[in-house]
């Protein structure tokens, strides 16, 4: 099997404590691993090792700011549209609700609590 070309992510925030409480009520996962140091805040997503999907995290850096113009993160969700019934509650934007892709699936496109872009997929 060969590995899929995402290997990592980072979606950039500018209110660690009010990013990581969005991504906990829109996923339902909030178990954090604090990989911060001296220089980055940073907090990854829950992930397992040999897991089919990358592994990423939220960060805060004193020179990176989120931005709806940034790399595009895709979520993989069972069905995109309970994860996106849960983002405007989360205090995110929806802007663009679920809508086919043909045969790759389904996706939404929405708006985190930091004016990040980011995109739910599912293929149901």
């Amino acid at each position: 099997m060969e590995n899929n070309v995402v290997g990592w992510f980072e979606v950039y925030v500018a209110d660690m404590p009010r990013a990581k409480k969005f991504y906990e009520a829109v996923f339902q996962k909030g178990e954090w691993m604090d990989l911060s140091d001296d220089n980055v805040e940073m907090f990854a997503f829950p992930w397992t090792d040999d897991g089919v999907w990358a592994a990423g995290a939220l960060v805060k850096m004193a020179d990176r700011e989120p931005s709806a113009q940034g790399s595009l993160v895709y979520f993989s969700c069972e069905d995109c549209s309970v994860e996106e019934a849960r983002v405007e509650e989360a205090g995110g934007k929806v802007l663009q609700g679920k809508m086919s892709i043909g045969q790759f699936g389904f996706i939404a496109m929405v708006m985190d609590t930091e004016g990040n872009m980011i995109w739910l997929h599912s293929n149901k």
